[in-house]
């Protein structure tokens, strides 16, 4: 094998490390830092400068820009950000991912020892998972500073290679091809950081000359929004709006930046001489420069995409229609208890969307309809959607001053969604997938198990709608009937497992073909029943929450 190839291997490889590194430390600073990251930026949206900050900020410390505008994105998408606002966001994002090319493009080869190790100790001995991710980060950034030091070293022989030459003069030639190329293989790799780091280890080496080096940096600047692009093709209209947005921004700044490169080049040179010191510094000022030049353009722009991109003609009371809060209004400014009445229509209208995929469960076992479940799935993303919006909505209505009263109904709102999202989760996964089970095999419950199954299920029915009319009323009478009906569906319960199982002793066929089945089935009853009825206890104890985790506990 010759040297240049082994160093064309060693090169590739180096990058696969460097991405991993990348994507270690990613994942680590969002599963650290995720929830504070979306307080943070849907706080910030309401001025455009915090927002440019705050973006900057949040992609600094997840060195992931895409991560960052696809948050963003989900947020718009979901209407609790404005287009404008995510697009100031989005370039302060765009600024933040510099910061970390800024730091690596000095030689920090010898912290890798000390971040591998340390990185190691803390993932393995913590016990807080706050602790367990950062030793996941420093992991990540040890691996991100070895493959540096190899992508270097395995450029070495490359020199050597005609062919290397040979692409590198024709890409001088062809520059504007050459940033296209840039721009595709960021959208492939995913990570600008990363490929920004490439052609600062290339140069450093002096295999890529300075001038292509730049216009590669362009390039790839505008291929860092094609990943958020692409992910947000499939979504809802208002998430692609912020990434067509950001691609326009980055676009524009590119095709400004390109006949400038040869008068900015000498004052890189005057400003540091080092081609890594250069590059990471061109990216930056680029970045900051659109930052400067298009924070005052992003309600502009966001009417030019939305004109652009606008949303398809659709009927709002059609099933497929995915549901979004109508009642979540930001009109609680002078009202608390009006903040709290909108967040419980809300909590209502999840409730009837998870009584409708109860309603219909029934239908995939006694019918084998597979287009139940779909429109199930379909319901419980539904449900998903407004369970987000309502306790963020909640959050919001928490900080401001509230009575004692207030903050019971927060929490009891709280509990409602949550346990309504877990009913909607069992019943799209757990009842869903025996479903689906029960029809690939062609099976048939027995007569007796399926007449059981539709007695306990219709119960759950009448769980479901008293459960709901208990949140609106919040009367003592009727969460104690609640709770009685939770000791009567479990006896119930109980005794359909029983008569399952003398029909197993009596070798009964169709028993014994559904019997695990028939037996999950009965078992996610039990569950969905007990999710319904841990409303009564915030009605009938001080200490609701606690009480409800007692009585939902595996033991």
């Amino acid at each position: 094998m010759g040297a240049g190839t082994l160093g064309l291997l060693n090169l590739i490889g180096g990058v696969a490390v460097l991405l991993w590194g990348l994507r270690m430390v990613r994942t680590g600073a969002m599963r650290a830092l995720g929830g504070n990251l979306r307080t943070a930026i849907k706080k910030s949206t309401r001025n455009r400068f915090l927002a440019l900050i705050t973006g900057a900020g949040m992609t600094a410390m997840v060195q992931s820009s895409t991560a960052v505008v696809l948050l963003i994105s989900s947020f718009a998408s979901r209407g609790m950000i404005a287009t404008g606002p995510a697009l100031a966001t989005v370039l302060g994002a765009d600024v933040g991912t510099t910061v970390v090319a800024q730091v690596l493009s000095f030689d920090l080869s010898f912290l890798s020892p000390l971040c591998a190790v340390s990185g190691l100790v803390l993932h393995m001995t913590s016990t807080t998972k706050l602790m367990k991710n950062l030793g996941r980060v420093l992991l990540g950034l040890a691996l991100m500073l070895i493959a540096l030091s190899q992508i270097v070293a395995a450029s070495s022989p490359m020199r050597e290679s005609e062919l290397i030459h040979q692409l590198i003069n024709a890409l001088q030639d062809e520059l504007l091809l050459a940033m296209i190329i840039a721009a595709v293989m960021t959208w492939l790799s995913h990570s600008s950081l990363a490929m920004v780091l490439l052609v600062m280890s290339l140069s450093g080496s002096g295999d890529i000359p300075l001038d292509l080096a730049l216009v590669l940096v362009l390039g790839i600047n505008i291929g860092g929004t094609l990943p958020a692009l692409s992910a947000t093709l499939g979504g809802e209209v208002e998430g692609r709006w912020v990434a067509v947005g950001n691609l326009l921004f980055r676009l524009s700044g590119g095709l400004m930046a390109f006949p400038l490169l040869d008068y900015v080049a000498p004052y890189l040179a005057e400003f540091e001489a080092a081609p890594t010191r250069q590059i990471a510094n061109f990216h930056m000022f680029f970045n900051i420069t659109l930052a400067i030049t298009f924070i005052f353009f992003t309600d502009a722009m966001a009417r030019f995409v939305e004109r652009l991109i606008s949303k398809p003609l659709v009927d709002l009371n059609s099933p497929d229609m995915p549901l979004k809060p109508i009642y979540l209004t930001n009109d609680y400014a002078d009202s608390v208890t009006h903040g709290l009445n909108n967040a419980s229509r809300e909590a209502l209208r999840m409730g009837d969307v998870v009584h409708r995929m109860m309603v219909l469960s029934i239908d995939a076992f006694k019918n084998n309809d597979p287009m139940v479940i779909k429109t199930i799935a379909r319901l419980d993303d539904d449900v998903d959607r407004l369970n987000e919006a309502i306790k963020f909505y909640v959050t919001d209505l928490s900080r401001s001053k509230m009575s004692l009263d207030d903050s019971e109904r927060c929490m009891t709102i709280v509990n409602f969604v949550t346990n309504l999202e877990h009913i909607g989760d069992l019943i799209d996964r757990n009842l869903m997938e025996l479903a689906q089970q029960k029809q690939k095999k062609g099976l048939k419950f027995s007569k007796e198990g399926e007449d059981e199954i539709d007695i306990l299920h219709d119960r759950l029915i009448a769980n479901l709608q008293l459960s709901l009319n208990l949140f609106l009323t919040q009367d003592e009478a009727q969460a104690e009937q609640l709770l009685s009906e939770k000791r009567s569906f479990r006896e119930a319960q109980i005794e359909a497992t029983q008569l399952h199982l003398v029909r197993l002793q009596d070798g009964k066929v169709e028993s014994m073909e559904t019997s695990s089945i028939h037996m999950d089935l009965l078992r996610d009853f039990k569950q969905i029943n007990s999710h319904i009825t841990a409303l009564s206890y915030s009605i009938l104890e001080n200490d609701g929450g606690a009480v409800m985790l007692l009585e939902n506990s595996p033991a």
